[in-house]
């Protein structure tokens, strides 16, 4: 059976780059200290239980992807993302919840760390890669979509989301991960 993912829509292609617009969706996030790299593994297991029934009503919610990392705290210019690596801020982990919920039937956390926030509709530039979930390649397509971006005269409204759609035991030739930044609608 295939994993739900977040529905969009692509408004202009070009190579490894898209512009999309997101419908909007509901989060189940938690923020974690660590690096870019480690944020996400430490974030899962709490975020893993709540799915699986660390909530009330003691419910199973269906996994869903991508699993998204951001940085949440202090704010990083766009002209130096190599900082994201030596700041003091947090990461904001998340798991998009399936689109049958909304804010009001979503089961209730368990854990206190665990929030669920909505997001509304939304544009944004993204980069596809595969590969191994690195710093190096994160940053590597970070700034050539950033690059993209410039390019096309975009404005960009916010800070870029690491998304992750396979689980760690996908082989990294298979693996599909994208950086999303938000992007002004015309």
């Amino acid at each position: 059976m295939a994993t739900e993912e977040a529905p969009y829509t692509v408004i202009k292609a070009d190579k490894i780059f898209e512009l999309r617009q997101y419908a909007s969706q509901i989060l189940a996030e938690i923020i974690v200290d660590g690096d870019l790299e480690n944020a996400g593994s430490k974030a899962f297991r709490p975020l893993f239980r709540y799915i699986s029934g660390d909530n009330k009503p003691r419910v199973k919610i269906t996994m869903t992807a991508p699993v998204s990392q951001e940085l949440t705290g202090e704010k990083i210019s766009m002209t130096a993302p190599v900082s994201q690596l030596n700041i003091q801020g947090k990461w904001a982990v998340s798991f998009m919840m399936p689109a049958s919920y909304s804010l009001e039937n979503l089961p209730t956390p368990e854990d206190s760390n665990i929030k669920l926030r909505p997001v509304p509709a939304r544009r944004v530039a993204a980069v596809q890669y595969s590969g191994f979930w690195s710093a190096k390649r994160y940053m590597h397509y970070e700034q050539k979509l950033e690059q993209w971006i410039t390019a096309n005269n975009l404005k960009v409204l916010g800070d870029p989301v690491w998304a992750r759609y396979n689980p760690p035991f996908t082989p990294w030739f298979l693996r599909r991960n994208e950086i999303l930044i938000p992007i002004a609608s015309e």
